[in-house]
């Protein structure tokens, strides 16, 4: 076998792969660890397995190893050079969609189990070098989107973690709220992460829960892994498309395999002495009236969203408000300037004390003196975004990043139907940001104040945090039968704590 100019160590063995004859090499280098092979007979075919970027797990099994692996549909077939993206095709990022697949090595040369035995520890003593979760709790929320997340669980994702020698805790959840209250209490010490299988519900909840903990300085550290299982799915998107991944169930779950964190960004919504948690958005008028009043057409899936923003764009609704923001670098010319804003809600909160006192109480930031600017209404949409995308085909805020400090702010003001259906319709690559009826910025803070319907004096709006009402207004949907935690009318603000949660991501 030719030698491997990139190799510092390794190993070597005479094998039979899927039953033909071959030479096996465990190789170390630049490229990273690989276990590579060249076929004995025939054309020299070699085949390269990236142990970081292809597999999932080893076992041993008398004399043979079996090599567990996640690779493109282009692996099986017989071109030279590598099972995956090789050379320099390997720093390149493509979405090709990857599938399981196994291949057994039987130890040939009169090399038994104990040496099969040998190749399956040092494989897995490779894998565990890459720091990946060995043991998870998985949180399946069975009534989100379709409520396939039970079926899914069982047919795709314990079989994946299973092969990958991962521990698993697996917890349904019963209610709304319930994954809150299992963060809250959940014994962190004895798992890697969380994993949720759902929507971006179950995530929102488990980061709730964990930031009501006494312990949440150490909690809060814990790496938060998601599986899309819902109709919206906008966290799981963004961080897979971050990477040109594919938004699938086994792209998110194998970046979780695969161990690799990114930190994120958290919200923090504050009225009085209330306070919530936000990882994804906080929207107001046109996009939280169609996340939340579609809710009654949830069987159409995720076409509800387009069949009813239709309806909302065909008999569209202005609010009265206001918005006042601390724009980040760059964004000054954005509205007009405030002489004077009244003391942070934030800074009120920390001088009349809190009930819960060893729980997060937000960012430590004080915007008292910035130069805050304002917005006046009467607007169509407000949006204020931590993420790219906002469900799987709807790029809500182009310019977001995970981690930047800062939160993306959209805003719609006067807009004819017209022109508004053009620019919904240019949502999913995000190009709508471009419209000249769309005000588009970066903030470091933000107050909302809204107000009641222009054509409707009486009626008020939804304010919506990632898909969960947390205010409504006056005669809205779902006024009778909810309790929201906040008021409808009273400024809101919101604060951004910088990188202060952990997903799992791609690498």
């Amino acid at each position: 076998m030719e030698e491997d100019h990139h190799a510092t160590g390794g190993a070597e063995a005479m094998v039979r792969v899927d039953g033909a004859p071959a030479e096996a090499t465990l190789s170390t280098g630049d490229g990273g660890t690989e276990l590579r092979w060249r076929y004995c007979a025939g054309a020299a075919v070699e085949r390269i397995l990236s142990l970081e970027a292809d597999v999932l797990g080893v076992e041993a099994n008398g004399t043979e190893f079996v090599v567990r692996a996640f690779v493109a549909d282009d692996a099986a077939t017989s071109k030279p050079k590598s099972c995956c993206a090789a050379g320099k095709a390997r720093g390149k990022r493509r979405r090709r969609r990857r599938r399981r697949r196994d291949f057994v090595f039987e130890m040939a040369g009169g090399e038994g189990a104990a040496a099969a035995a040998a190749w399956a520890e040092m494989l897995r003593g490779c894998l565990d070098s890459f720091g990946r979760p060995r043991r998870l709790f998985v949180l399946v929320n069975p009534f989100g989107g379709k409520r396939c997340a039970s079926k899914i669980y069982e047919a795709e994702i314990n079989p994946m973690l299973e092969a990958a020698g991962v521990e698993i805790t697996m917890q349904e959840t019963q209610y709304r709220g319930h994954a809150r209250e299992v963060a809250s209490c959940l014994d962190l010490a004895r798992y890697d992460g969380i994993v949720c299988v759902s929507g971006d519900g179950v995530l929102v909840e488990v980061v709730n829960g964990i930031l009501q903990r006494t312990d949440w300085e150490d909690a809060i550290k814990m790496p938060i892994g998601i599986v899309p299982a819902g109709t919206g799915n906008g966290m799981a998107k963004s961080l897979l498309h971050a990477a040109s991944e594919t938004c699938s169930i086994s792209d998110a779950l194998f970046a979780i395999i695969r161990g690799h964190k990114q930190a994120l960004d958290v919200c923090t919504i504050v009225q009085g002495e209330r306070r919530v948690f936000s990882v994804l958005s906080v929207t107001w008028g046109l996009v939280a009236d169609v996340d939340i009043e579609s809710e009654k057409y949830r069987w159409m899936g995720s076409a509800r969203f387009d069949f009813y923003a239709l309806v909302r764009v065909m008999n569209l609704r202005r609010y009265h408000g206001s918005i006042h923001f601390v724009p980040a670098p760059g964004n000054e010319a954005y509205g007009e300037p405030v002489k004077e804003i009244g003391s942070s809600i934030v800074e009120r909160l920390a001088q009349n004390g809190e009930s819960q006192v060893c729980s997060y109480q937000g960012p430590p930031a004080d915007f008292q003196g910035s130069d805050w600017r304002s917005i006046d209404g009467p607007f169509v949409a407000v949006c204020i975004n931590n993420v790219p995308w906002a469900a799987e085909t709807v790029m809500a805020a182009p310019e977001a990043k995970f981690s930047d400090g800062y939160m993306d702010a959209v805003v719609i003001r006067d807009c004819p139907k017209a022109d508004l259906l053009a620019l919904l319709l240019k949502m999913s690559d995000g190009s709508y940001v471009k419209s000249p009826y769309v005000t588009y910025l970066k903030v470091k803070s933000f107050r909302l104040s809204p107000g009641n319907l222009v054509e409707n004096p009486r009626r008020g709006g939804i304010i919506d945090v990632d898909g969960e009402v947390i205010a409504r207004g006056e005669a809205t949907y779902g006024r009778n039968q909810h309790q929201d935690l906040m008021a409808y009318g009273p400024s809101l603000q919101l604060t951004v704590h910088q990188g202060l949660a952990t997903v799992y991501c791609p690498k």
